[in-house]
C-alpha cells in the first residue's frame, strides 16, 4: 500500500491567473504608448479625425478604462472573501462602463463612416457591443439570482470580449499590420471576437481541470 505523494505547493507569483494579469498590464502599456499617446498632445495629427466625435471620445475612454482597469480586480478570490463590499461596489462600476463604453464605441466607429471607414467596420463595433453587453447581462442576472459560480464564469467571458481592446491594437501594432489596408485591419478584429469567447472557455476548462486534479491529488487516495 503506497499514497500518492502530496503535490508541491504552487508559486504564487507563477499562478496562470496572475501570469494572464501581467500580460493584460503589458497589452495596456503597450496600447497607450503606441495608439492613444495623442491623448497627450493636442497638436496630434490624430485630432483632426477624432474631431467629429471627440466629445464621445471622452466617456467612451473613461467607461472602457474603468471597465479594462478594474476587471482584474474582481478575479481576485482574497479580495473578493476579505472585502466583499468593495467587490460589489467595483463590480457595478465595471459593469456601468461595459454598458456605456460598449454603445458609444459603436457610435463613434460609426460616425468615421464619414471619414470613409467601411461600414463592415460599424458592423464588427456592433457585434463587439452586444457580446459585451450580452455576457455583463447575464453574469449580473446570475449574480442578482445568488448564482456565484455561474456569474464568475460570464464574467471571465465578458472580460475576454473587453480585452479584444487591447488585442487588436496589439496584434497590428507590433505585426505591423496597422499600416496595411483595412482588410487586414478588419481581419484581426473579427479574428480576435471569434476567439474571445473560445479563450475565456479554455480558461475554465482549465480551471476546472486544476481543480478537479488537487481535489484528487489531495484526497489521499490509496494505490494497491
Amino acid at each position: 500500500m503506497s499514497t500518492i505523494p502530496a503535490p508541491l505547493k504552487d508559486m504564487p507569483w507563477l499562478r496562470p491567473k496572475y501570469l494572464l494579469f501581467a500580460a493584460v498590464g503589458l497589452m495596456l502599456a503597450y496600447v497607450i504608448f503606441h495608439d492613444e499617446s495623442f491623448l497627450v498632445n493636442p497638436k496630434d495629427p490624430m485630432w483632426p479625425h477624432y474631431e467629429p466625435f471627440k466629445w464621445w471620445l471622452l466617456p467612451h475612454g473613461i467607461a472602457g478604462a474603468c471597465a479594462l482597469l478594474l476587471g482584474p480586480i474582481q478575479f481576485s478570490d482574497r479580495l473578493r472573501q476579505r472585502f466583499s463590499r468593495f467587490h460589489r461596489v467595483v463590480g457595478r462600476i465595471y459593469i456601468g462602463g461595459v454598458f456605456l463604453a460598449a454603445p458609444l464605441g459603436f457610435y463613434i466607429q460609426y460616425s468615421q463612416e464619414r471619414t470613409g471607414v467601411p461600414r463592415s467596420f460599424s458592423i464588427a463595433a456592433a457585434v463587439e457591443a452586444v457580446l459585451w453587453m450580452l455576457t455583463t447581462g447575464i453574469a449580473l442576472v446570475f449574480i442578482l439570482k445568488g448564482k456565484v459560480h455561474e456569474h464568475q464564469q460570464w464574467m471571465t467571458r465578458s472580460f475576454a470580449v473587453a480585452l479584444v481592446f487591447l488585442e487588436v491594437r496589439v496584434i497590428g501594432g507590433v505585426g505591423g499590420w496597422d499600416n496595411l489596408d483595412a482588410h487586414a485591419n478588419e481581419t484581426i478584429v473579427w479574428a480576435c471576437l471569434a476567439f474571445s469567447i473560445l479563450s475565456a472557455d479554455l480558461v475554465l476548462q482549465w480551471q476546472n481541470w486544476r481543480t478537479h486534479a488537487r481535489r484528487f491529488t489531495g484526497s489521499g487516495l490509496l494505490v494497491r
